[in-house]
């Protein structure tokens, strides 16, 4: 894939996005306690997530805790397009951090995203469904 084609996909993605809704699908909101190595799903509701062309980034929850991100599009999954990112501590560079997190990009139209995370259950596949709204 050309860098032309990646930059372009990363151009939707761009901006100040905030969480609006989350939701649930095969498994029950009270069953997951933990999303990001960081805090129950539902504190995520509300939170600003920053993504600047360059693939840094900052997410914000609601109580004020903040997260200096590097995020990127997968375009080569074949299960569709990602939204990879990874947490970037001081000192980090991106490159040296290997841990991340994918999420399966339902839709993204420029100013509505809805992003998908899947979650093992059993022998199974559920999902925790975000959906973004572009504040800018």
């Amino acid at each position: 894939m050309s860098n032309g084609a990646a930059a372009a996909s990363r151009g939707k993605f761009t901006g100040t996005w905030t969480i609006s809704s989350i939701s649930y699908n095969g498994i029950v909101e009270s069953a997951v306690q933990n999303v990001f190595d960081q805090s129950a799903p539902s504190t995520f509701r509300g939170s600003t997530w920053n993504l600047t062309n360059s693939g840094n980034g900052l997410y914000t929850l609601t109580n004020g805790t903040s997260q200096t991100i590097f995020w990127s599009v997968n375009n080569t999954d074949p299960n569709g397009q990602i939204l990879q990112f990874k947490k970037i501590y001081q000192g980090d560079k991106a490159k040296n951090v290997t841990a991340g997190y994918q999420l399966y990009v339902v839709s993204n139209d420029g100013s509505t995203m809805v992003l998908k995370s899947p979650i093992g259950v059993g022998a199974s596949t559920a999902y925790i469904i975000y959906t973004f709204s572009k504040t800018k």
